[in-house]
């Protein structure tokens, strides 16, 4: 895991209860801060996501190179 990932999903925990919050007290500004943080989590962890993605393929392809 890598810190886009962990952060990401920091985010998006924290912008759900955030958002949760706002609903238990009718506060329409924190559900809307809570959606926003919410889905700025889950685009950092899917930049995260695809990090990963690279560097297994860039590591499957050095692998590759150095067993031939």
């Amino acid at each position: 895991m890598n810190k886009n990932q962990i952060s990401g999903s920091v985010k998006d925990m924290a912008g759900k209860v955030q958002r949760e919050a706002g609903k238990l007290v009718g506060n329409h500004e924190q559900q809307a801060k809570g959606a926003h943080l919410q889905v700025e989590g889950k685009a950092e962890k899917r930049l995260g996501d695809a990090k990963e993605i690279v560097k297994d393929a860039k590591d499957a392809v050095k692998d590759a190179a150095h067993k031939h």
